[in-house]
């Protein structure tokens, strides 16, 4: 059985898109839309309400513009697990804190419970949590997705709602993995494709521990693999990439 749909919250009963969202989709969306065509599959996957955790795969750092239009054209209004520094940045720590971004602080295990409290009290507010579920861009060679983090599937399986994958082909070529240097011309384009939600019943109303959340972040990772073979027309590498193993340290905007 699919996840249950999470009922609607308190934040629902008014327009998820505010004055100061439409302001600042108004100036995004245009340039989005200038760079990039965007081709989406199954967007009626997108719950119309309701709280959800948004898990798409992450290997550019262009990619949270396009998962956040992709909501906003859907009807949602997407919320981030952003690095906090980046909130005393003048400017766009104005706009992160009036679009209700969530601040994530990188030092040490004590702050990695931070930014889940701050998406829990979304969740219970019906809104779309966006989490990557790697943590920070991908350092798979041909950029497929490599092992999860378990915020994710920590935050659908504590609050009872579904988590969305999604995967994305093509942004790379607007902004490639580490790079600072935008291609704006000519026009990309980026296909998407939106699953299912994910079947987390084996792990739901067991007590949270290690392999809980391995196991279900692990069946995360697959579905958003799976999408993302069906828009490459390829296969993935047989097993997961584990930077750790391959003496990699991982430094992202959500660790867990």
């Amino acid at each position: 059985m699919a996840a249950p749909p999470a009922a609607p919250g308190p934040g629902r009963r008014r327009s998820e898109k505010t004055f100061f969202w439409r302001i600042v989709a108004g100036i995004a969306v245009p340039f989005l839309l200038l760079v990039a065509r965007y081709r989406v599959r199954h967007p009626e996957r997108i719950p119309a309400e309701g709280a959800f955790v948004f898990a798409p795969n992450h290997y550019s750092n262009f990619d949270p513009l396009v998962s956040g239009y992709i909501l906003w054209k859907h009807g949602r209004v997407p919320r981030f697990l952003a690095k906090a520094s980046l909130f005393r940045v003048p400017v766009l720590g104005g706009i992160l804190r009036g679009t209700g971004q969530i601040p994530v602080e990188r030092q040490g295990a004590g702050h990695n419970r931070q930014p889940l409290a701050a998406a829990a009290r979304l969740v219970e507010d019906g809104l779309a949590v966006v989490i990557y579920p790697e943590g920070t861009l991908t350092r798979q060679p041909e950029l497929w997705p490599m092992r999860g983090k378990t915020g994710a599937v920590r935050t659908a399986l504590e609050h009872g709602v579904p988590v969305i994958p999604m995967a994305h082909w093509g942004v790379q070529q607007i902004l490639p993995r580490y790079s600072k240097k935008l291609s704006l011309f000519p026009r990309k384009t980026v296909e998407v494709i939106i699953g299912e939600p994910v079947n987390l019943d084996a792990w739901r109303g067991k007590p949270i521990d290690q392999a809980v959340l391995a196991g279900a972040t692990e069946a995360v990772m697959v579905a958003i693999t799976s999408l993302l073979e069906e828009l490459r027309g390829e296969t993935a590498p047989e097993g997961r990439w584990d930077p750790a193993a391959h003496g990699q340290t991982e430094i992202g905007r959500f660790e867990s």
